[in-house]
């Protein structure tokens, strides 16, 4: 088998269990995109295979917040394998840097390839899609659908914004839809746009039956 294809097994094996927005199905649908994206890029595919493969084996959500075990493990499968030790370090450093978390501080590192990847898992964070996994995480932590009172909020710094247990609708205006807009690549950029109109028609609607008008 390849290096690719080892990841692949892996991946399923280690993410069987995932919550169902950040499990194998998500990474099997940032893989296409990050591969359909590509095609118009001058990357290293090889990187953008296996980053994205390995972006979220093992999210520091449902690790207690740890940032490193995810890199950690990417990193140790990956040297298992016998991957090129330059394309390992490339590949943990985008799985480092590539959430959107990160972009409440300076950037730490940067590549054609992470803005593909990070494109990639953006797209899955909108549209058709990126609602129902919005809701589907909302609904893991308990949370509120929505609450008139509860406004949204432009948090300063990585910490608030890892903490809130704010109404899941306020995740549209704190996240999902700054991304159209937040796109790397011209491929990306034109996919966010249907998936962009897609949640703002999605939220008039929701809004209207809220209130009971429709």
């Amino acid at each position: 088998m390849s290096w690719t294809e080892k990841t692949e097994f892996f991946v399923k094996q280690e993410l069987q269990n995932a919550e169902g927005g950040h499990d194998w199905w998500h990474i099997y649908r940032v893989w296409q995109n990050a591969k359909t994206i590509s095609r118009a890029e001058n990357v290293d595919i090889l990187v953008v295979e296996l980053a994205a493969l390995l972006h979220d084996i093992a999210d520091s959500k449902f690790y207690g917040g740890d940032e490193n075990i995810g890199p950690n493990k990417a990193h140790q499968f990956l040297s298992e394998i016998g991957v090129p030790l330059d394309v390992i370090v490339h590949v943990v450093n985008i799985i480092k840097h590539m959430s959107f978390k990160q972009t409440f501080g300076e950037a730490g590192f940067s590549s054609q390839e992470m803005r593909v990847v990070q494109d990639a898992d953006r797209l899955d964070a909108i549209g058709a899609i990126g609602i129902a996994r919005t809701f589907n995480y909302g609904g893991f932590k308990n949370r509120l659908i929505f609450h008139p009172d509860i406004k949204p909020q432009n948090y300063a710094d990585v910490a608030s914004y890892k903490n809130t247990t704010a109404p899941t609708i306020n995740h549209f205006y704190e996240k999902l839809l700054l991304l159209k807009d937040a796109m790397h690549t011209s491929t990306g950029k034109q996919l966010a746009e249907n998936r962009h109109a897609f949640m703002e028609q999605f939220l008039a609607q929701f809004y209207k039956e809220w209130e009971g008008t429709s």
